[in-house]
């Protein structure tokens, strides 16, 4: 069965992102949607739209972000960051990132660092879905068993309303936990909460 991958291309240059994009859905055994980014102005929007698998992103693109900030802002945290070089790149610019694109791979490096990838996730998946939340998902239980609105939670943790309706989408996701009382109990069992917290509240 072939892989079904969300990818989205950040990348200034016309040519170089419908080159690869061309490239890509060319690739035998791999089903992928693309979406393109050409300014770093509607990166972050439109990766929360997108949520996609793989960010393919060239790191010269002038922003202030790096790529854990990135993930946590658009609330990707499972989002595997390619890094697109031209030329041999300082380190500290790709350190952050699951590996590396050039523009001179071959189709076939191309798709075999991609089904890697895929395969790393799967594998995450399987293992870490029903596992523990991250930090961030956690305090936003605790906000949430506390009676907290959506934007009473984004004042309180420096974060977009948006950013956080998807970290509650993808707790609910994690935990199979549909209901407030359910994620009260949830809370409670972890020790995230105590029981005097939620009365205050």
């Amino acid at each position: 069965m072939s892989a079904y991958l969300k990818i989205v291309i950040a990348e200034p240059s016309a040519i170089i992102r419908s080159g690869l994009e061309t490239m890509l859905k060319h690739l035998p055994g791999l089903r992928i949607q693309i979406s393109e980014i050409a300014t770093i102005e509607s990166l972050t929007e439109d990766l929360r739209t997108h949520q996609p698998d793989i960010l393919i992103i060239n790191p010269s693109i002038p922003g202030y972000f790096t790529i854990p900030h990135l993930k946590e802002m658009t609330g990707c945290p499972d989002m595997k960051c390619f890094a697109l070089l031209y030329t041999l790149t300082d380190h500290s610019l790709t350190r952050y990132y699951d590996d590396q694109i050039s523009i001179f791979d071959s189709a076939d490096e191309l798709k075999h660092k991609l089904e890697r990838l895929h395969a790393k996730k799967e594998e995450g998946n399987d293992a870490d879905e029903q596992q523990t939340l991250s930090t961030r998902e956690k305090e936003i239980v605790v906000c949430v068993v506390k009676g907290m609105t959506n934007r009473e939670i984004a004042d309180r943790l420096f974060l977009s309303t948006h950013t956080v309706i998807t970290h509650r989408r993808n707790i609910a996701r994690k935990l199979q936990v549909h209901s407030a009382s359910a994620l009260t109990v949830y809370a409670i069992v972890n020790k995230l909460v105590e029981l005097s917290d939620i009365k205050k509240a």
